[in-house]
């Protein structure tokens, strides 16, 4: 399963060049993995995804330019890993006829209580294997 996230684009997003600047990418994929967060916190009480996070990493690839228009371009999410302490969550960036970008962010679970990382619970796990892409699946991609 993917996660869609309807993405508008703002007139300060353009560059002196007149398309997206290429760091304006970068709030995209925040927001998109921000409301993905937010949809997979099962409630009825459950601490699952209600705590914080950090990014640990990101990789961009920049496949087309983007220039500024109405509508949305649409930013779909996937879970591409599992591990013990982190995700990592695999994104396009995107229209029904062009993808504009292609990137990757591994994401840490972090109490800020405590001021360091946790581990991703069982429930997380069970919820986050929803999302994961059916080749990383394939491949081994859940680890303990």
């Amino acid at each position: 399963m993917r996660h869609l996230y309807p993405c508008p684009l703002r007139w300060s997003d353009m560059d002196a060049n007149g398309h997206v600047n290429n760091a304006v990418f970068i709030r995209y994929l925040e927001e998109a993995r921000i409301d993905f967060m937010r949809r997979l916190a099962p409630g009825g009480g459950s601490p699952s995804f209600t705590g914080g996070s950090v990014v640990a990493r990101h990789e961009i690839d920049y496949v087309r330019q983007l220039v500024h228009r109405p509508e949305p371009v649409t930013v779909e999410l996937w879970v591409t890993k599992i591990s013990a302490a982190s995700m990592t969550v695999g994104y396009e960036v995107r229209d029904e006829e062009t993808v504009y970008v292609r990137a990757s962010t591994v994401v840490v679970p972090y109490d800020f209580a405590e001021g360091r990382p946790r581990r991703i619970t069982a429930e997380e796990k069970a919820i986050l294997k929803e999302y994961l892409d059916d080749a990383a699946h394939q491949e081994g991609a859940v680890s303990a």
